[in-house]
């Protein structure tokens, strides 16, 4: 017998919409669960996303006050899909409801909020999940495979990247994304965080750290109403201030040894979305992008002359491709990510099995960021200090 699980979705925005279609996709992607999801109610402040949602998506009912669709009572899990200022409080009201959350990264904008929602989350004994959904691309769950059974040898270096343009335009309009008391810390929060979580799920934990940051687009124009993260102003419009960062980089040793170096941007022009990883071994090495998400490539040490990256492509003999569709070379895109770690995560509450990444991992990547933020300050190594444990001064 399968469990039905109700759901809240906080905020109908791009994240909000994929989450809301991949419990509308999985009983057909999924016959074999163990759970029947429900779209119970929507919250959002705008009256026209409150529409489409009980339209378009099948909400039972939409509200404007998020609280009311955390305290449901026919509301079981709760998706954090708001803007990240109110990721926090959010989350405490859905554990203190004895709700499931599920939040998209960053679970807080700063390394203390995090910390600050995985122990209300801790207290309240709740099931937690976090949008590190790149993790869950068919190729990199057979990435993750290869290296832990040795093909690849020993790691001795790990690249991580993620460069976008989303930021690049200097007329794309001042939202809270650039804003430190709204959105918190810029691409370390943002993309850093994907990149991090990757190499923490591939290599391991990551031991000591030194970074660099920059802010490459200083003022932007101030919107006027509500504005989009796409939007664009004049020339001659006013502008104020970007209170955060729009490029980090690191070098870092991990817990084996592996060195590593990481690099993130939200205003590169030419890189559209790479995220990316290359994992170097004593056998062999792995190179993904999520620019050609269905391709990972593969060297060998042992190919003889036959030597070079080899193309292995994405089709149904890896995790959870044949979901989506058949044979081999057939493609899958990003919310069929979201639709996968959906499943995962739903699949996890109905069992009582624990679901990862949750917010134990969002505080494993945020330990890492706080290293890189003290070292901005100290121009040195910081070493990574696990904040679920220690204290959370650090920071501001």
């Amino acid at each position: 017998m399968t469990r039905r699980i109700g759901i809240a979705v906080l905020g109908l925005g791009w994240m909000g919409q994929a989450h809301s279609r991949s419990a509308l996709r999985i009983p057909s992607l999924f016959p074999d669960r163990s759970f029947d999801p429900e779209l119970v109610v929507c919250a959002d402040t705008e009256a026209e996303r409150r529409e489409r949602a009980v339209r378009d998506f099948g909400f039972t009912r939409a509200v404007a006050d998020w609280q009311e669709a955390v305290s449901a009572p026919d509301v079981d899990a709760v998706w954090v899909t708001a803007p990240n200022m109110l990721h926090v409080p959010m989350i405490e009201a859905a554990c203190a409801a004895g709700k499931a959350v599920f939040s998209e990264k960053p679970i807080g904008g700063k390394p203390e909020q995090t910390v600050q929602a995985y122990r209300a989350a801790e207290a309240a004994g709740v099931p937690t999940g976090v949008g590190y959904n790149y993790l869950w691309a068919p190729l990199v769950l057979h990435a993750r495979q290869l290296i832990a059974s040795g093909e690849l040898g020993e790691i001795t270096h790990y690249r991580g990247r993620f460069l976008s343009m989303y930021g690049s335009d200097e007329l794309g309009l001042l939202t809270w994304r650039f804003m430190l008391d709204q959105a918190g810390y810029g691409v370390t929060s943002d993309i850093l965080s994907h990149s991090v979580s990757m190499a923490q799920f591939l290599v391991g934990g990551i031991q000591e750290v030194v970074g660099m940051r920059n802010t490459t687009i200083t003022h932007r124009p101030l919107p006027t109403g509500a504005a989009s993260h796409y939007g664009r102003g004049r020339p001659e419009d006013p502008k104020g201030e970007v209170e955060n960062e729009d490029f980090a980089s690191m070098l870092c040793r991990f817990e084996n040894g592996a060195t590593g170096t990481f690099e993130t941007s939200r205003t590169t022009v030419g890189p559209e979305s790479q995220n990316a990883f290359e994992v170097y071994g004593t056998k062999g090495a792995l190179a993904w992008n999520l620019e050609r998400i269905n391709e990972l490539q593969y060297y060998r040490l042992d190919s003889g002359p036959n030597t070079g990256y080899t193309t292995i492509f994405g089709g149904d003999r890896f995790p959870f491709h044949g979901a989506f569709v058949p044979g081999q070379a057939n493609a899958i895109g990003f919310e069929d990510l979201v639709a996968i770690e959906d499943y995962s995560f739903l699949e996890a509450v109905a069992t009582g099995e624990r679901f990862s990444p949750g917010f134990r991992e969002a505080v494993d990547v945020v330990s890492v960021q706080q290293a890189v933020i003290d070292s901005w300050e100290s121009r040195t190594w910081e070493s990574v200090a696990d904040l679920a444990a220690a204290g959370t001064e650090g920071g501001s």
